[in-house]
């Protein structure tokens, strides 16, 4: 570079976003311990007064920083008529020449699960070392504002220096994400000009470690549903029709002993897996992040494609009498719940309909079958040719202080491919907040202050690195 040419925006005010980054940070953790005190939790069980609560405190974060001349609540029915849960939803349009990006997260969580079994009050936020516990502290409240306190420390540096922020911004935050994304298509449907973007960040995925992100290549899909066994009309004293009368227990256990084989893969005839390479995993740290008592994992094949590139199948929950209310008869019917993981490649439809027809061939005993609330949600695989996934990972190394990693992740985020087919011209980004020790969605739950911080600087240091970037010529036409 020659004396007279003036590095890129991004490169020249790095330093002072970390700074500005780190000063804030008192402020982040007080704003996401408000945040995660609200019990957001979006299954149809609970209160949804507390999931509009938590949007209306979320919307408030976003006007606060007083960039948007468009911000609001939403809400909307979903294919089958049921009204979703609330999302937020924000929009500033660039300046003549720059880029729009698009922030997601979601504010809704996980129901808390067994209060004996946290250490801290799930809806109590409690600093530990370096961790902030709490249900939703991570999974996504952390999402949130890693936006809100990236695009202020942008704002705050730009001032500053007397320089624009030319960059187009909108903002999704929904509220339904732990509930299946029921109602999310109506958003993109009825906002498609606020959320047309040249790039979309997706917050809610995980890192390596505490000091080396990841950027997440690969999701599985997922699907769900509830299954009841019945096998008699009726109950009977278990001493008289015991041995001769198949009760809907042991019709349940047999059946879905059905769907692994003896190694704990999964069994089920087209079910299918994702042929791509992954690197080498420590066994041992494995074993000690599940916590598997027993030292022996389940599958086959490379241990990180287990989780990333293969299908998988479990039961979340059963519904039949606990053991404190149990008599001595045959239950008549079994309710199970089941969980899904779809590998790359394949889709939700052909895996639950491989899944049922397995289920309905293999009922035992002349058991009945019947399937409820069946949801599905597609798996996603990036395309790494980006210009944006460049930057991403450049901004991740800077943020840092290493080398990032690309990962491909176990869990699902469905939302995803949904925005990828209404806006097939815009760059994914899946970045994230979590690590291992996060424990997302179990009791515990936690936020790394230090991965916090990072991530927070990471998207700083990427929206200012595309404040130089140019519209694309296919975003630029449709615009027109």
């Amino acid at each position: 570079m020659s004396d007279s040419e003036t590095p890129p925006i991004g490169d020249q005010i790095g330093d002072q976003l970390r700074d500005r980054v780190q000063l804030g940070m008192p402020s982040v953790i007080r704003r996401l311990s408000e945040l995660v005190r609200i019990p957001s939790v979006s299954w149809d069980e609970f209160d949804r007064d507390e999931v509009r609560r938590s949007a209306e405190a979320t919307r408030e974060l976003f006007e606060a920083t007083g960039l948007f001349d468009l911000i609001e609540v939403q809400q909307y029915e979903d294919a089958a008529g049921r009204l979703g849960q609330p999302a937020v939803l924000a929009h500033r349009p660039p300046l003549s020449g720059y880029p729009t990006v698009l922030l997601y997260a979601h504010h809704d969580v996980q129901p808390p699960g067994d209060d004996a079994k946290w250490r801290t009050p799930a809806f109590e936020p409690t600093v530990i070392g370096d961790r902030l516990y709490a249900r939703g502290a991570s999974d996504d409240k952390a999402g949130v504002l890693v936006h809100v306190a990236a695009l202020e420390a942008l704002r705050d540096v730009l001032e500053a220096r007397r320089e624009p922020f030319g960059l187009g911004i909108s903002i999704l935050i929904e509220g339904e994400e732990e509930n299946g994304s029921r109602s999310f298509s109506r958003f993109l449907d009825e906002h498609r000009p606020q959320l047309e973007a040249d790039y979309i960040i997706i917050a809610d995925s995980d890192n390596a470690g505490v000091r080396t992100p990841s950027l997440t290549v690969a999701l599985r899909g997922n699907v769900t549903f509830n299954l009841t066994v019945r096998t008699l009309e009726h109950a009977s004293h278990s001493g008289m029709y015991g041995g001769l009368a198949p009760d809907a227990m042991l019709a349940t256990v047999r059946l879905l002993n059905t769907l692994w084989d003896e190694g704990g893969a999964v069994a089920v005839p087209g079910l299918r897996s994702h042929d791509a390479e992954v690197p080498e995993a420590d066994e041992r740290q494995l074993i000690e992040e599940a916590g598997v008592l027993g030292g022996k994992l389940i599958g086959r094949g490379p241990h990180n494609a287990r989780m990333w590139y293969q299908p998988a199948i479990t039961i979340t929950g059963i519904d039949a009498p606990n053991v404190a209310n149990a008599s001595n008869t045959l239950l008549p019917e079994v309710r199970v719940r089941i969980s899904g993981r779809v590998a790359p490649g394949q889709s939700a439809k052909e895996y639950a309909d491989a899944l049922l027809e397995h289920l309905r061939d293999n009922a035992p005993f002349g058991a009945e079958l019947e399937v409820d609330s069946l949801d599905c949600g597609e798996p996603f695989l990036v395309d790494l040719g980006g210009q944006g996934t460049a930057r991403m990972f450049d901004a991740m190394g800077e943020a840092w202080d290493t080398h990032p990693t690309l990962a491909g992740i176990g869990g699902s985020i469905p939302m995803i491919s949904e925005i990828t087919e209404r806006f097939p011209d815009a760059e994914v980004l899946v970045t994230g907040v979590e690590d291992p020790g996060t424990m997302a969605h179990s009791p515990n739950e936690s936020q790394h202050l230090g991965v916090l911080r990072r991530a927070i600087e990471s998207e700083a240091r990427f929206l200012a690195a595309t404040l130089d970037a140019q519209v694309s010529d296919a975003t630029r036409a449709g615009v027109e």
